[in-house]
């Protein structure tokens, strides 16, 4: 006689910090490949070679470059702030850089044709939706009194 034994086992809970990391962490990445393919792009690559950005009157200076990386250090800072804020602070800083940058991707994708740049950008907008949602439901203390 055979007998078949199924193991079961345990969900642990993560906790909102580290789902928050992760979720800055993996928005982090779409946003940089769907960049880094683009240089596949003939006209991104004829234009950063130019030392322009493709389909703007940007040039690529000082000013472009300090301009790029303050505009996603936000989101990098966000990978190590969501673990070390306090819930009260690291709960709004989530939400509130977590919709303006959903504002900010919608609005760069205005006038887009390529589809592989429309699929990543929304792929980092659910990332994004999914980050403020979690901290919009960051979990009361154990300690906190019940509501009514």
């Amino acid at each position: 006689m055979t007998t078949t034994t199924t193991r079961q086992y345990r969900d642990t809970r993560v906790d909102v910090k580290l789902v928050l990391c992760a979720l800055w962490i993996t928005m982090l990445f779409v946003f940089a490949y769907v960049d880094i393919f683009g240089f596949y792009r003939a006209d991104v690559l004829d234009a950063a070679l130019d030392g322009k950005m493709a389909t703007t009157a940007f040039a690529v200076d000082q000013v472009f470059l300090i301009s790029t990386t303050m505009y996603i250090m936000p989101p990098i800072l966000m990978v190590v702030l969501s673990l070390v804020l306090k819930p009260r602070v690291n709960r709004i800083a989530n939400i509130v850089v977590s919709v303006l940058y959903t504002i900010s991707i919608i609005v760069s994708c205005i006038g887009e044709k390529w589809a592989y740049y429309i699929v990543g950008s929304l792929v980092e907008v659910v990332l994004l939706v999914a980050i403020a949602r979690s901290a919009w439901k960051w979990p009361a203390p154990h300690n906190a009194p019940s509501l009514p």
